[in-house]
């Protein structure tokens, strides 16, 4: 496994991944050191990352190969195809999948994504529209949220 850190506007980010794809990205709670020479393998995923907070890139073409149960790979291919600037509930997941009662199952799967960003799991919210739940801090869900937004709110003064 290849390993990097890149800085982004949201803190420190360490990509793991080897020839099979990415296998995790996550955003970090501690200031670390930024890797020099990001390895070949993780070129393309720190480039990606960076193009998406500059605004430039708004979908990601990258292998993934992150490790997880198969419902929770099936709910991770759900968030994949939330489209950039788009909010789906648990529910709508739920329902998705054919059983509204796998609400939680859902929500737990979607807070145990290792894919921060690329897979999408900030894009989910509670039916009421809330901010509910994120394993980044409930701060950086909703930056996210408004770095998609087609709706920019801009200074008065």
């Amino acid at each position: 496994m290849e390993t990097c850190v890149i800085k982004t506007p949201l803190g420190y980010t360490k990509i793991v991944g080897d020839v099979d794809g990415i296998s995790s990205v996550t955003v970090l709670d501690s200031e670390e050191i930024i890797t020099d020479i990001i390895p070949l393998l993780l070129e393309d995923c720190a480039f990606q990352l960076q193009e998406y907070f500059q605004g430039i890139r708004k979908n990601f073409d990258l292998k993934l190969n992150p490790e997880g149960t198969n419902f929770q790979k099936q709910v991770w291919k759900l968030l994949e195809q939330i489209p950039y600037g788009k909010t789906v509930s648990y529910l709508d997941l739920a329902k998705q999948l054919g059983d509204v009662k796998a609400i939680r199952a859902v929500a737990n799967a979607n807070a145990k994504n290792p894919l921060w960003i690329i897979v999408p799991c900030h894009r989910v919210i509670g039916s009421d529209g809330s901010l509910t739940g994120y394993a980044g801090g409930l701060h950086r869900k909703e930056w996210l949220l408004n770095h998609e937004s087609p709706f920019k709110q801009q200074s008065l003064f």
